[in-house]
């Protein structure tokens, strides 16, 4: 069955996903060499040390944007405990768009042809104004990421972005917006053993979460939702002892269950043009097979 599962998923790969995607699922199954993953992603890479070009599929826009960030910490990410220069270099450009309370805004300008193909509320975010959304998603893989790289652990921005996450954090009193309360979590789960104030925040915040780890992302698409596994990917973590075990067992099930007939996982949410529906299938399918392999389901 496992070998159907990847051999089905590697058709989908080769048939339909971009070249990053495609040398990251043959990195998870150790077919390839980190370097060739980040030859890849330099593709996306900006002189000024950030990501462009829709490394995020529904951001089209050629310039450096702070979502791309995030999607270019993925892969280097994944290739530890081998350290690249590259992200070093984009926490220095992350600190270039930071705003003066340590946060990062949403989204920079996006304008003229640049915004064809983008997402409204990618193309419509106040750059001068810092996203905890952003900000935690960003600053909880860059701690991943410091984990095999020194250069990362010990930049400036982490430790400014970190800060700038927990005393937003400190403030909330309700579960935000279901997409922005996921990398919150992912945040503190990340942190949970960095900093000390951190195990007491994730457990307090846990709590919002329903039993069954299913939140409707509002303004969305029908039926989007975040789910227990968008919110606790990682066996072993501190907020998976917050959960049930049943209820992960049985996400695990439905996330098995998700691979098409073309052998690739499908979207719930609403991609902004034909390309980027496609683009995301390709990313999804690595992510779904990656939480798969992790649970030993593949």
């Amino acid at each position: 069955m496992n070998d159907a599962v990847r051999e089905a998923a590697s058709a989908f790969m080769t048939t339909h996903a971009r070249l990053l995607d495609r040398r990251r699922f043959e990195l998870l199954w150790g077919r390839v060499e980190p370097a060739s993953v980040i030859a890849a992603l330099d593709a996306y890479r900006n002189p000024d040390g950030g990501y462009g070009w829709a490394l995020e599929p529904d951001l089209r826009a050629r310039g450096s944007q702070p979502v791309a960030a995030l999607h270019a910490f993925e892969p280097l990410e994944e290739c530890g405990p081998t350290a690249f220069p590259q992200a070093a270099e984009l926490c220095d450009w992350l600190e270039t768009v930071t705003r003066q309370d340590g946060g990062v805004p949403f989204a920079l300008p996006v304008e003229g042809s640049d915004a064809a193909g983008t997402a409204p509320f990618w193309a419509a975010a106040d750059p001068g104004t810092a996203s905890l959304q952003m900000t935690s998603q960003l600053a909880a893989i860059a701690h991943r990421v410091a984990g095999h790289d020194p250069a990362v652990r010990e930049h400036p921005w982490l430790a400014r972005s970190s800060g700038y996450c927990r005393r937003e954090i400190a403030a909330l009193t309700a579960p935000p917006h279901a997409i922005a309360f996921r990398f919150i979590l992912d945040f503190l789960d990340t942190v949970h053993d960095v900093y000390a104030w951190a195990p007491g925040e994730l457990a307090r915040l846990a709590a919002f979460l329903p039993a069954d780890g299913t939140m409707p992302v509002e303004g969305g698409a029908e039926g989007e939702a975040m789910r227990l596994l968008d919110f606790s990917p990682r066996p072993g973590r501190p907020l998976r002892r917050l959960l049930s075990a049943d209820a992960v067992e049985a996400e695990l099930d439905q996330l098995a269950a998700g691979q098409g007939d073309d052998g690739g996982w499908t979207i719930d949410f609403l991609a902004r043009s034909p390309a980027a529906a496609l683009e995301w299938r390709g990313y999804t399918t690595v992510h779904a097979l990656a939480v798969l392999r992790a649970h030993g389901r593949v």
